[in-house]
């Protein structure tokens, strides 16, 4: 019945989406290990300036792209599972529908950017080096392969399994940065070589999505490419309310860099960039979590299956909140001592990742909400609570990073993050028609706040706020996890969700996923 998620039917949903949560784990936890490691490379490669100018030449990409993609990468996670695939099916006539407005879009705003790059130097990036008109004219030229990269990598996720998608989003691309930048470094290479490096793995990742998307849509045996009127309208609906969402949610950070960079000069946007590395990594886990279930979601909703679908949601928010609240009470309590990895002229930060760090967990603690937005095919109204988000975090940092700089920054951000998720909490609930909390949630968040409470309280006394309390602290919360294991509760609940891994549920069958049917035909 549609809205309901009971009996077999639900729980092979609840299956399918654990194995696909685990595996957007898995490529979460190693994108935010590289993500780090890149950060640590660039911070002690370039130095608080240099570094503030990478990042800020990274923010102008990320921005620029997100721009010119239009939406057009959640428009193919939504329409793709809903299609055929193989070369008989109709899935590959989407291709030319959302690839070729973006990266038109793309040509034109590298070709523009490329030409005025010495203009807008002095004005984006606040530096006063010979090199920074160059550095600003790679960033645009690059634009047009980030947004292929973008594109393809969306349809790679509905073509291919997790599995194939994490290899190369997740392994692929965030190992291959850390690499090459630090080999520029490890050669004396400046800005420019930095940049480069950092550029590179996005081209390579375009070469090996364009190979692994081919088969399953069925473009090499001859499927038809030329849409139909229908296909533009149908897709473009969708995309073009997104196009200014998904370019807010890639740029929430890089806002913020570019107005510091701005407003209080690039030592300053290097402290944020810093912060917000750390602030990004801890939303890992709920991103992998998003990504592996987005094509579900899109399925369960198109079908009116609005009850399988909150089950769905309800099951991985309490995952990412347990994933993710230890990460952001740590970061909450110690930044200081996380900051003084990338050395001593980052620690001024340490205010900005407490500020950002409570923020996250309200972003963290309602789970998915604009996967339910989106997949349910209303971008509009997931675009109201973007807008409202940024909005409140452009206002706020203009006012405050002239006087607080880097802290400024971060009040402004946060108070966005709050803005946009409660937001779009109050928009997923009514569209959906179903409760998004339940008890499950509430006490998983309980206990995780009393846990990692209790072991940062006693790093703080032990050791202070520093690298020693954070080290007291992990060790508490070490020792606390392995007590947890010789519960039999907790022992059950690990192998109850072990069971909906591997989907062998006794006197469960296995129910075929007609997604997956569909790509066999």
């Amino acid at each position: 019945m549609p809205g309901s998620a009971t009996g077999a039917d639900g729980r092979a949903e609840i299956q399918r989406s654990a194995r696909s949560g685990v595996a957007g784990l898995a490529g979460a936890a190693a994108n935010g290990l590289f993500g780090f490691v890149l950060a640590v490379v660039i911070t002690r490669g370039f130095g608080t300036a240099g570094s503030g100018l990478l990042f800020a030449a990274i923010g102008v990409v990320t921005v620029a792209a997100a721009l010119c993609t239009l939406g057009a990468e959640t428009g193919l996670i939504w329409t793709l599972p809903r299609r055929r695939m193989g070369p008989r099916g109709d899935a590959a006539r989407v291709l030319p529908v959302a690839l070729l407005p973006p990266l038109a879009a793309g040509l034109v705003v590298g070709a523009v950017g490329m030409v005025a790059s010495d203009a807008l130097a002095p004005r984006l990036l606040d530096d006063s080096r010979t090199d920074g008109g160059a550095l600003l004219a790679m960033t645009f030229a690059a634009v047009p392969v980030v947004v292929l990269m973008t594109l393809l990598l969306a349809a790679l996720r509905c073509a291919r399994s997790i599995r194939a998608y994490v290899l190369v989003q997740s392994i692929l691309l965030p190992v291959a940065r850390p690499l090459l930048v630090g080999a520029a470094v490890l050669v004396g290479g400046g800005l420019l070589a930095g940049m480069a490096a950092w550029l590179v793995p996005a081209g390579i990742v375009v070469l090996v999505c364009l190979a692994l998307v081919a088969g399953p849509l069925g473009v090499r045996q001859g499927a038809v490419l030329r849409p139909d009127r229908g296909d533009w309208s149908t897709f473009w609906r969708f995309a073009l309310p997104r196009a200014a969402s998904a370019a807010i949610d890639a740029g929430s950070m890089w806002v913020g860099v570019l107005l510091t960079s701005v407003l209080a000069g690039p030592s300053d946007a290097g402290v944020f960039g810093a912060v917000g590395r750390y602030i990004l990594a801890g939303q890992l886990a709920l991103h992998g979590l998003r990504v592996a279930v987005s094509p579900q979601l899109s399925r369960l909703l198109s079908r009116g299956e609005q009850g399988a679908a909150a089950a769905v949601h309800r099951q991985l928010t309490a995952w990412g909140l347990v994933l993710s609240w230890p990460v952001y009470l740590l970061l909450a309590v110690f930044g200081l001592a996380f900051l003084e990895l990338f050395g001593s002229g980052f620690t001024a930060g340490a205010t900005a990742m407490t500020v950002l760090a409570l923020a996250m967990l309200v972003n963290t603690g309602v789970g998915n909400v604009q996967s339910l937005l989106l997949m349910g095919g209303r971008s509009g109204l997931h675009l109201a609570a973007t807008v409202a988000g940024l909005t409140v975090t452009v206002t706020l940092s203009t006012m405050l990073i002239p006087t607080y700089g880097a802290t400024g920054a971060a009040l402004g951000w946060a108070a966005g993050i709050v803005t946009e998720n409660l937001t779009a909490v109050g928009f997923a609930r009514a569209v959906v028609g179903q409760p998004l909390v339940d008890r499950g949630i509430l006490r998983a968040a309980a206990a995780t706040v009393t846990g990692v409470g209790t072991a940062a309280g006693a790093g703080v006394l032990v050791g202070g706020r520093g690298i020693a309390g954070l080290t007291v602290a992990v060790g508490v919360l070490a020792v606390g996890c392995v007590g947890l294991l010789t519960l039999p509760r907790v022992r059950h609940g690990i192998r109850a969700i072990m069971v909906q891994v591997r989907g062998r549920e006794r006197g469960t069958p296995n129910i075929p996923d007609p997604a997956r049917e569909a790509k066999g035909r």
